[in-house]
């Protein structure tokens, strides 16, 4: 509830547990064993953001924060617990909150898009599982797509992308450095994998706009974002990876806010470990970042976990409110952690925080919160109120008619696929192909005007030799002829002067042959 201008958490005796709004953008966690009471503390939190004006996000990873948009209904267990805190003579009533729901998957709610190239490489190799060679190359085609306008917004300009620049590495070795076929083949295949899990889901136009959730409704209740994760929470790591990319979203799109009388909006980051496990230190450098300077943009983030040792150490120092269930102590490791929550808390001399911390009820948590000077309280142990919405999950139909009633489907609902990296890439392998294609038209072109010239010469020199030789047996005829002549006239003349018919005959037969072989002869050489 928000009470007397705070966050009203529940009750230690007779005073009221608070957090002060101006305090609450210095994060905070929420943490215990299952079954303790995390979820209703996160929505009683959420509840009172909300009356107080601020937007708020919740990743819900069990499907039972979806009830929000209703009313609350009176059990026998409810109205314990009110009657016990007096919670009637504070003004505490049943209602229903301003919900939007969203979902990676569009299956449960809107969908939540960002691009590939909002995502950037750091995080895309963090769901990937790239090792540091394969996120070098895979900077460096992000690098390449830059340099050359190219849009990088879902899986598939990723993937031609890569393919690309694969087909091509030898020309950017130069200018980039060598990327070796091995690691790009690799990173394509895990490119593959992502969109098996949902990336091409995920991956796509309209992207979030951050300012669509830095709304309130008409009753100046700030509006509340419920992510459903039940899908999601199978990947863990794009889950982690996910939830980092908003974080990070929010910082780098914020203006610098100072100090606030109350956030601009509020994070609950539900199962926060799997942010944490296997992360590689660049990434855990990033979150301590994010976390450390996000507090002046006006974004307060809450953690909750299972037991605050799933925090590392540079980000728990950061959380200045803190409530804490009930944690288990029956093995060795489930001790020392117990050990270390309870000395984590600024020490209350009524009580042992170990002792209590092992002995909470169902309901119950120690709470430390930052007061007005921002120095954090002694540790109180405390009952939480309960929450004033519909606990537990949602019917199918009434989160169908809250989905498609939200104003925002309209802008969400149907993805859009703009011109990119893909488009581009398709054009220039469809126009290198034609070129190709025109090339070879070309080329056999040519060959065949060759091969015909080729012919038409080699026609033209047969016809030639043909007539060439046609007149050369036309010319022997007439030399032949021509001899026979003069050689006959030639033995006629020596016929007569040997004497007589027979000699005039011989002679001419004699010279007519005479001249014709002399003649022969010549023409032969």
């Amino acid at each position: 509830m928000f009470h007397d201008g705070k966050i009203w958490i529940g009750k230690s005796g007779d005073e009221k547990i608070s957090i002060y709004p101006k305090m609450a953008n210095r994060h905070g966690m929420i943490a215990g064993a299952t079954g303790t009471g995390k979820t209703i503390t996160l929505k009683v939190l959420a509840e009172s953001f909300s009356d107080c004006g601020v937007p708020v996000f919740l990743a819900d990873v069990k499907g039972d924060l979806a009830g929000m948009c209703r009313p609350g209904t009176e059990n026998e267990s409810l109205k314990k617990r009110i009657d016990a805190l007096g919670l009637m003579q504070e003004g505490f009533a049943f209602r229903a909150y301003p919900t939007v729901f969203w979902d990676v998957y569009g299956e449960k709610g809107l969908p939540l898009r960002t691009t590939i190239s909002e995502m950037g490489p750091l995080l895309l190799s963090r769901i990937m599982d790239l090792n540091d060679t394969q996120t070098d190359v895979l900077t460096i085609v992000f690098k390449i797509a830059d340099d050359e306008n190219l849009l990088l917004i879902d899986s598939k300009d990723l993937r031609s992308m890569l393919q690309y620049v694969s087909e091509n590495a030898k020309e950017y070795a130069l200018q980039y450095g060598n990327m070796s076929k091995q690691s790009l083949g690799a990173i394509i295949r895990a490119v593959v994998a992502l969109e098996a899990e949902g990336g091409e889901y995920f991956f796509g136009e309209p992207a979030l706009n951050i300012g669509d959730w830095l709304c309130t409704d008409c009753n100046g209740k700030g509006n509340i974002q419920v992510l459903d994760c039940q899908k999601l929470i199978n990947s863990p790591t794009m889950y982690a990876t996910f939830m980092l990319w908003m974080m990070s979203e929010l910082f780098e799109s914020l203006p610098e806010a100072g100090d606030r009388d109350k956030p601009k909006m509020v994070f609950f980051f539900d199962e926060a470990h799997l942010l944490f496990d296997s992360a590689p230190k660049v990434l855990l450098s990033k979150i301590e970042q994010v976390v450390k300077l996000i507090r002046s943009k006006g974004v307060g983030i809450y953690f909750i976990t299972q037991n605050p040792k799933d925090i590392p150490d540079g980000v728990l120092g950061q959380l200045g409110n803190k409530v804490q269930h009930a944690l288990h102590a029956y093995t060795p490791a489930e001790l020392k952690g117990a050990k270390a929550a309870a000395q984590s808390f600024r020490e209350n001399p009524e009580f042992d925080t170990f002792d209590t911390l092992t002995q909470l009820g169902i309901g119950e948590a120690l709470v430390s919160v930052l007061d007005e000077a921002g120095v954090p309280t002694v540790v109180k142990r405390c009952t939480i109120l309960p929450p004033q919405s519909q606990m537990g999950a949602l019917q199918d139909e009434i989160r169908s008619s809250e989905i498609t009633g939200n104003l925002l489907y309209t802008k969400y609902s149907d993805v859009y696929d703009r011109d990119s990296a893909y488009e581009f890439l398709q054009r220039k392998a469809l126009a290198e192909e034609e070129s190709e294609r025109k090339a070879a038209e070309e080329a056999e072109a040519e060959k065949a005007r060759k091969k015909e010239e080729a012919a038409e010469k080699k026609a033209a020199e047969k016809k030639e030799a043909a007539k060439n030789k046609e007149v050369k047996r036309a010319v022997n005829r007439v030399a032949s002829t021509a001899a026979g002549t003069v050689g006959r006239e030639m033995g006629n003349e020596l016929g007569k002067k040997i004497g007589g018919t027979f000699g005039k005959k011989l002679g001419g037969n004699v010279g007519a042959s005479l001249g014709r072989g002399i003649l022969n002869t010549l023409f032969k050489l």
